[in-house]
């Protein structure tokens, strides 16, 4: 019975490409919103994933980067008595105001003030050493490539942070921020420009690399268990990153919007691939009724139906596929914020071959019609 269902595809394929089609349009949609969904809320931790620190030191109950708030100096002293710390270095947060150009007015903008040395490791894996060498001078910001019109900017401009002038010396990517503009400068620029405020001077976070041979895990719970050095606590780099994309996706409400509009495009999806299935076992519903006038049962026909719907799933989860890279590749190019994981792809071909066999069992209702006491009408 196999060979028939694939039989009756190529000979009918016309009857059948509009299930392939509707299924592989749900399939590139739900690609699509994983892949925006991932790189939108990932951008929450791009201060992580783009640093090479092992732990992230910051004040106790921080939900994410952008919520941390001034330490005290003494943090950094516990840090480095860590014998399996090998480097520290402060990272400091400022939310400020960016006036520039282009009449852009007012614009808030996140300003990360880093180490800049080479083997700095706050952005170790967006600024390249050249970039690092001009953050040096004062005054000195880079931003993301991407942002340049929303700042009304461009490299050898110069603008106002907090009304303190400073000079944008070049611009890089993967630096995009989730509901702001991400501007980095060196940590003596940062400073001038929060001069005005109590925590001047005071680090945001503190990042840490832990030396070969040590559990990253296990040094942060040694470095959180000390006290007598003010409030502090200490996350593993891939439990700041996590808990930082995890406050934005979940306890925001903008996560729980993206599953229930996936539900969404699934039903839809659903719908209309069983519609179209149905459509296409009725117009056999003749040949159907001969095959079981002939002696087969109506299991086997059944068993049909399912097999033509593994296949229709399968094609449409191919052409998914091909026109999904394309797409990908061209919102890459135009510094769309896309990403997907491998589990993630993995989890949107299940759900795509699980709409073609929701759309399988719907049609399958249609071989009731399939006697053979239909043939004398």
């Amino acid at each position: 019975m196999v060979p028939l269902a694939r039989k009756t595809l190529i000979h009918e394929w016309r009857r059948f490409l509009p299930a392939v089609l509707a299924v592989g349009f749900a399939g590139l949609l739900q690609v699509l919103q994983a892949a925006l969904v991932l790189g939108i809320f990932s951008s929450a931790s791009v201060y992580v994933t783009g640093s090479s620190a092992d732990l992230w030191i910051g004040y106790p109950g921080t939900q994410s980067v952008d919520q941390g708030r001034a330490l005290d100096p003494d943090v950094e002293m516990r840090a480095r008595m860590d014998p399996a710390v090998r480097q520290v270095e402060p990272y400091v947060w400022l939310d400020a105001d960016w006036h520039g150009g282009n009449h852009t007015g007012g614009v808030s903008i996140y300003v990360s003030g880093i180490d800049v040395r080479a083997d700095g490791m706050m952005f170790a894996h967006v600024l390249d050493a050249p970039l690092r060498v001009l953050l040096a001078e004062p005054d000195a910001v880079v931003i993301d490539r991407a942002d340049l019109d929303k700042l009304g900017t461009a490299v050898g401009r110069d603008a106002a942070i907090n009304g303190h002038p400073v000079h944008v010396v070049g611009v890089t990517s993967g630096l995009r921020a989730l509901g702001g503009v991400n501007v980095v400068a060196s940590l003596e620029t940062v400073r001038r420009l929060d001069g005005d405020t109590g925590a001047a001077g005071r680090p945001t976070y503190l990042l840490a690399r832990v030396a070969p041979g040590n559990d990253v895990a296990a040094v942060a719970a040694r470095l959180r268990g000390a006290h007598g050095f003010g409030p502090y606590d200490a996350w593993t780099a891939k439990d700041f990153a996590r808990r930082s994309v995890s406050y934005w996706m979940f306890d925001t409400g903008a996560g729980t919007g993206v599953l229930f509009l996936a539900g969404i495009v699934f039903l839809v999806g659903a719908v209309i691939t069983s519609q179209t299935l149905v459509a296409a076992v009725t117009g056999s519903v003749r040949e159907y009724a001969t095959l079981n006038a002939l002696g087969v049962g109506l299991p086997a026909l059944r068993r049909i139906v399912l097999e033509q719907a593994f296949w229709v799933g399968a094609l449409g989860l191919l052409g998914a596929g091909v026109v999904g890279v394309v797409v990908m590749a061209v919102a890459q190019s135009q510094d769309v914020p896309v990403r997907l994981t491998v589990p993630v792809t993995l989890g949107c071909a299940v759900l795509v071959m699980a709409l073609a066999g929701v759309s399988g069992l719907a049609a399958m209702r249609s071989m009731r019609r399939a006697d053979p006491a239909t043939l004398l009408r």
